[in-house]
């Protein structure tokens, strides 16, 4: 397969105007922790004091299965922990992630050019289009500043301001408009006092009296899911899925039983196109996507080197090294721009 053949391919898939899903990788290419370093942090820092002695164990039998290797999602569901404990887990990924996102936005102050997903959506937009839909299994907020910098209003499922009520896709209008359906929850989200959510705009520490409202992996997850406003976030992320002419996937494993479903209902049965561009495809994704039953796919992985890619697509059935950066979204842009 040419150069020209794969170019003309990305370029093809990127005019059905793709709805676009953001995993963990898209956050890792700022520096965000990933599920190992969170592992750590966890082990590290997470509030054990006034648990109970059951409570006590099972976090110590939860530590060690991670010491031992096991990743972060395996470990919860190996081992049972109480409500309790899950929110001690969450706080302790709330502070190590919500940090992180801090720096990245003072970064992002002195380098307006830090986002490629600024320039994705501003040539999206230089079309007709009015509306783009972002699915992210992410808790950071990269994803709005990369909005911000471009003009571009974003919809998270609240108000405008900085302390945000729940409010309906409807209730937002702009001339342009981000959809960004965070199926996991966001850094920016609390339950209050009076066990509503809302979202808090830039805040640095917990509020008293408040809970972060991340879904962390384990058994919880499936429970958490089913109450608001997860269920409308998800649900209006199964409607932009379904409704969805072409994907680009940045850094997502597909391993989330969230999007899942949908996505692959519409590759493998309706043929719809999808870019996958990422560090490493997962053997998730391999399965899926390369070894099964997708016929329109592009998907591209680092090779060797960081200037190097490996693309694999559905018009030939060998991959191709391509000696050039196209496995960044930064280095997918210049396929498509």
């Amino acid at each position: 397969m040419s150069e020209f053949d794969y170019q003309k391919q990305a370029q093809d898939y990127h005019s059905k105007a793709p709805l676009i899903i953001l995993g963990s990788g898209a956050s890792a290419a700022h520096g965000m922790s990933g599920m190992g370093a969170l592992s750590a942090h966890l082990v590290a820092h997470t509030d054990i004091s006034g648990l109970s002695a059951a409570e006590n164990n099972a976090w110590g039998k939860f530590c060690q299965v991670l010491v031992d290797g096991t990743d972060l999602e395996s470990a919860l569901h190996q081992v049972t922990v109480t409500e309790v404990l899950t929110a001690r887990i969450i706080k302790a990924t709330w502070t190590l992630i919500n940090f992180e996102d801090t720096q990245i936005f003072h970064k992002s102050l002195q380098n307006k050019a830090m986002f490629p997903l600024s320039r994705l959506l501003s040539h999206i937009f230089r079309s007709s289009l009015k509306t783009v839909n972002i699915v992210t299994t992410n808790y950071d907020r990269l994803a709005e500043y990369a909005c911000d910098q471009e003009r571009v209003h974003h919809y998270t499922g609240f108000t405008h301001g900085f302390f945000r009520q729940l409010a309906a896709p409807n209730e937002i209008t702009a001339s342009r408009k981000v959809n960004i359906w965070k199926v996991h929850g966001s850094l920016d989200w609390f339950q209050s006092p009076l066990e509503d959510i809302v979202a808090l705009s830039y805040i640095c520490d917990i509020p008293d009296n408040y809970d972060p409202q991340l879904v962390t992996p384990g058994t919880q997850k499936y429970q958490r899911t089913h109450l608001e406003p997860y269920r409308s976030i998800i649900n209006n992320a199964d409607n932009a899925i379904t409704a969805a002419n072409s994907y680009l996937c940045v850094g997502y494993g597909f391993n989330d039983e969230h999007i899942q479903p949908k996505l692959m209902v519409k590759c493998v049965r309706q043929n719809t196109p999808i870019t996958i561009i990422t560090y490493a495809l997962s053997d998730a994704a391999k399965r899926l996507i390369l070894d099964n039953k997708a016929q329109n796919y592009l998907a591209i992985e680092r090779g060797a080197t960081n200037n190097q890619s490996i693309v694999y697509s559905s018009l030939d059935k060998k991959p191709l090294i391509v000696e050039n950066n196209i496995w960044s979204l930064e280095g997918y842009l210049s396929l498509i721009i």
